[in-house]
């Protein structure tokens, strides 16, 4: 049986041709997962679109208003780099929803995926770097209001440094964030993690991957998680529009199998979501995502791929 995928039409939104921002590759994730037999024949699992009540447990109140009304002040929206339209705040709350539905799934299943997330530039006052809601951010306290869960770990991989994630939990003794990154990527002004890791431009796949191996154990160790979020960003990837590291293919699919087999060896559910990845090719962008979903699907059922995804 694979485990539980995620996913909302919503999550594609219009924008300007020639944006940034691939927004593109979300259709293409989930057209690619299909076409892979990922979802062994059954349908994604559809979220609902966050209500105001989930996303005020993480941000400003009065942020999340004007999101929900599309009357973001002109200088929120340029720091977020979207238009603050009715359709992108739609996209925001079913992206959000998706990471608080994917961390039930994962409670239940011992791994579930998202096929959005990981939006961990938005801080508590307001959205910043393509990120309009920390979806990750709200679901862990979506979950904890409701009971689900005490303590949680966020695990973030993506190669800029989880800002946002970090300011949200500051001083929190239940929520651990751990970001490993391009130290000398955006944000250009970081606000700490609980563990930040910050490399070297140019790291490749043996100095990363060995960092990772000496500090993930302890982490899972340190104290009795409930969750572990994963943000699973394949922008460290060494030809990544926006990345500054060097990692190979086969460094990425090491990377999310060592993360999902070192946290269920340690008997926790994982809910991982797909977090940064930027080029133009939208093929090989969501060719180079599904690393998450194919590892995912190989850890459950215990089958790993004969060949190396290129």
């Amino acid at each position: 049986m694979s485990p539980p995928i995620v996913h909302h039409p919503a999550y594609c939104a219009d924008l300007p041709a020639n944006h940034r921002f691939p927004m593109d590759k979300f259709r293409a994730v989930a057209e690619l997962i299909r076409e892979e037999g990922l979802l062994d024949g059954k349908p994604f699992y559809r979220p609902r679109p966050a209500p105001f009540e989930w996303v005020a447990l993480a941000h400003d109140p009065a942020y999340v208003d004007q999101v929900f009304n599309a009357r973001v002040p002109d200088k929120i929206a340029r720091e977020i780099g979207f238009p603050m339209r009715e359709d992108i705040a739609l996209r925001a709350r079913c992206a959000t929803g998706g990471t608080v539905l994917t961390g039930y799934l994962a409670l239940e299943h011992g791994i579930a995926c998202n096929t959005a997330g990981g939006s961990h530039h938005a801080r508590r006052a307001h959205g910043a770097g393509f990120c309009v809601f920390n979806d990750v951010a709200v679901a862990i306290r979506v979950m904890q209001a409701d009971g689900a869960i005490g303590r949680a770990l966020v695990i973030d991989l993506d190669v800029h440094q989880g800002d946002g994630t970090a300011d949200i939990f500051q001083g929190d003794p239940d929520v651990f964030t751990f970001s490993m990154h391009s130290e000398k990527n955006y944000p250009v002004r970081k606000i700490a993690s609980h563990l930040d890791i910050g490399l070297p431009d140019g790291t490749g796949d043996a100095a990363y991957l060995a960092r990772l191996q000496e500090v993930l154990p302890g982490l899972l160790e340190s104290r009795a998680w409930d969750l572990v979020f994963f943000n699973a960003g394949v922008d460290p990837y060494e030809h990544d529009r926006l990345g500054r590291l060097a990692l190979t293919r086969d460094g990425l699919r090491r990377r999310d199998r060592y993360v999902l087999e070192t946290v269920r060896a340690a008997g926790l559910p994982l809910a991982g979501v797909l977090g940064g990845g930027y080029s133009t090719d939208i093929g090989e962008l969501a060719d180079r995502h599904l690393t998450l979903h194919r590892t995912a699907r190989s850890i459950v059922t215990g089958t790993f791929p004969s060949r190396e995804y290129a």
